[in-house]
This record gives C-alpha cells, sequence and structure tokens, in this order.
C-alpha cells in the first residue's frame, strides 16, 4: 500500500474514533449518577427519595444500593468492536480511493518510461466518477500522443526514402560525368533538375512542418474570385502542353481573412493534382460560389481515374500515394498541405469521387 492509502485510512479512521469515542462518552456521562440531576440553573432538583409526593409515596422504587451507580462500568466490549468496525470501514474506504489513484501513477511511469500503449480504464471498473473521467482523459492523452509520434516516425521515414531517390540520383548523374566527360552537359542537367527536385521537397516538408506548428503567416484580406482566377490562368498554361482545359467559374466576390501565399499555394496544390491526374485533352473544372453569406465555396473536379473510397480521407495524408501510384504522382504532400492551409482558416476540404469519375475536391471557406 502506498502512502496516500495511510493517508486516507488514517484520516478516515480518526474521524470515526472520535465520532464513536465522543458518542459512547455522552451516553456514559448521562447515565451516571447525579448527572441527571443538575439543572441548567446548577442547583439539583428536590430529592423525591427524601421527600415524595405524597400521591407517589406508595408506588416509589426501591433505592439502589449505597455508593455503587445505577448504570454499572464502562462498557468495553461494545466499544472494541465499534473500533474493530471502525478499522474495517476505514480501510475499505482508503483502499477504494486510492486503488485507481495508484492504477493512474503506475501509468503515468509507464507513459514517461515511453509506453504510450498503456490504458487505465479497463483497471477502472465499473467506476462512474471523477477517478474514472480521469481515467479517459489519460487514456484519450496517451492515444493522441501515440498518433503523433507515430505520424512524426512515419513522416521521418517517408522523408528519407524521399530525400534518397533524387540524392542517388544525383550521386549518379555525378559519377556519369566523371567517367564520361562527353556527357558532361547532359549530367549537369540531371543534376540541375534533381536539385530542383530536393528543393520543392525541402520547401513543401517546411510548409508543412510550419502549419503543423501553427505558424500562418500575416494575415491580409484576399478576394477569392481574383485568386482563383490567377491559379485557372497558370493552370492552362501548365495545361496547355497536354491539351487540358480549365473550366473557370468565379461566382459572386467575396473575401477572406487569410495568408494570400498560403492560400494561394493551398488551391494552387488541388489543381495541379487535379492535373496531374486528368488525361490528355481532358477537362479541369473550377468552380467558386458564395452559398450564403458566410461560406465561400469552391470545388475543382477533374477526369482522372479518382480515388479508392477507402482512400478519400488517406490522400490528405502527407507522402500518401494510393495503389498504383507510382513515384512520378508526386511527393504527397500538395494535399496535405492545401487540409492544413484551409484547416487554419477554420475552413474544410473534402474529397469524393464523381458519379461520372473522376475525383471532386470540394472546399469550405468561412468568410
Amino acid at each position: 500500500m502506498g502512502r496516500l492509502f495511510w493517508k486516507f485510512f488514517l484520516c478516515i479512521w480518526l474521524a470515526q474514533l472520535a465520532a464513536v469515542l465522543g458518542t459512547g462518552a455522552l451516553f456514559w456521562m448521562e447515565r451516571q449518577p447525579g448527572a441527571a440531576n443538575l439543572r441548567l440553573d446548577g442547583h439539583p432538583p428536590p430529592d423525591f427519595h427524601e421527600r415524595p409526593p405524597p400521591e407517589f409515596a406508595q408506588a416509589r422504587p426501591p433505592r439502589p444500593p449505597h455508593g455503587l451507580p445505577p448504570s454499572g462500568p464502562l462498557p468495553l466490549l461494545p466499544v472494541i468492536a465499534g473500533l474493530f468496525a471502525s478499522l474495517l470501514c476505514a480501510g475499505g474506504l482508503a483502499w477504494y480511493f486510492a486503488k485507481p489513484i495508484r492504477h493512474l501513477r503506475n501509468a503515468f511511469e509507464a507513459a514517461a518510461g515511453g509506453d504510450l500503449a498503456v490504458r487505465v480504464t479497463p483497471s477502472m471498473g465499473g467506476r462512474r466518477d471523477e477517478l474514472a473521467d480521469l481515467g479517459h482523459d489519460f487514456d484519450r492523452m496517451t492515444a493522441q500522443l501515440q498518433a503523433v509520434i507515430d505520424g512524426q516516425k512515419r513522416l521521418l521515414h517517408d522523408v528519407s526514402h524521399e530525400m534518397r531517390s533524387p540524392l542517388a540520383r544525383l550521386q549518379a548523374a555525378i559519377g556519369l560525368a566523371r567517367q564520361q566527360p562527353g556527357r558532361t552537359e547532359d549530367s549537369l542537367q540531371r543534376i540541375a533538375r534533381e536539385g530542383e527536385r530536393i528543393d520543392q521537397l525541402v520547401g513543401e516538408l517546411l510548409t508543412l512542418s510550419r502549419l503543423e506548428a501553427g505558424v500562418t503567416g500575416e494575415l491580409e484580406n484576399v478576394e477569392l474570385g481574383e485568386l482563383l482566377a490567377n491559379i485557372a490562368e497558370d493552370a492552362r498554361f501548365e495545361g496547355a502542353a497536354r491539351g487540358i482545359t480549365i473550366d473557370f467559374v468565379a461566382g459572386a466576390t467575396a473575401e477572406v481573412r487569410a495568408n494570400p501565399e498560403l492560400l494561394h499555394r493551398a488551391l494552387e496544390n488541388v489543381v495541379r493534382n487535379a492535373l496531374r491526374y486528368s488525361p490528355a485533352g481532358g477537362v479541369v473544372q473550377i468552380a467558386g460560389q458564395r452559398t450564403d453569406n458566410q461560406v465561400f465555396r469552391i470545388t475543382i473536379t477533374d477526369q482522372g481515374p479518382g480515388v479508392a473510397a477507402a482512400d478519400l480521407e488517406a490522400i490528405f495524408t502527407p507522402f500518401f500515394r494510393s495503389e498504383g501510384q507510382g513515384a512520378a504522382g508526386g511527393y504527397g504532400l500538395g494535399l496535405a498541405i492545401a487540409r492544413r492551409a484551409i484547416a487554419a482558416l477554420a475552413g474544410q476540404i473534402n474529397a469524393r469521387n464523381g458519379s461520372a469519375g473522376g475525383l471532386i475536391v470540394d472546399i469550405k471557406l468561412p468568410l
């Protein structure tokens, strides 16, 4: 048993002991000879044994022998039984209160040692009190910490994997340049491309890291129609090489309080994702509309293969790639950055498959 148990036990037992002794002493004093004969004014009542009223003189009980109290000695057996019962009751209450706290202490020690899989709710049994609520809060905290740490480990693994590929190609290009001086120009172009990929990956990782840390930069009033028009114009330029048409509907004018660069990057990531998976000669639709006075809705639709229903939520996870999607699909950071940027504006972003195929990304921004 821990110190808390003995503290509970001592406090409860002393309280019960004081109550038992106080109550016993009060009854014992009331039964002492002469105690009942005292009046509140300090004067004894008239001695009816010496001078009883005439009407009670014949029915008077026999007087006890002189010198013996009428109530007898102190009742030790009931007192000892009461103390023993009090001892058991104090021990039971102390154990009842100290047990969940002991489980919580062990769980905290395990969590501090790195075991975030520990849970205390099963050990609480059927309790429905504040200690049980504390156990549920502890389990929720460790579950969230475990998810964060697992996410960080997975992110570190994915970053290492993504960085290794361009670095390997970079080293191969350098080796080729040394072995074949006649192909130096080709090697330099390869080195430049791999350097740009590494720079892009590092930039996206920094953006994702800042968003996860809650850093959104300086906020300004951003006119959404103008922002979407610029993104659509850039998309037309990029999609022209593959014959992809951009169908843009601006909708009503609306302003949102946001970091312009961050919001531009979030929407551009979604549009680029639509361009990447749209077939040559396809159409990417970008539509903005003000649904009411509080929300501006942006819908981006492509004509690609869509996403498996089980992966519609996972595509917003960093470095996620659907089955069969190769490295040509990018690093898997664009939609993750978009979700965090939209969430930083208290908005929502979701994806669904269209009835005629393709992927529809739905964005809602509060005004």
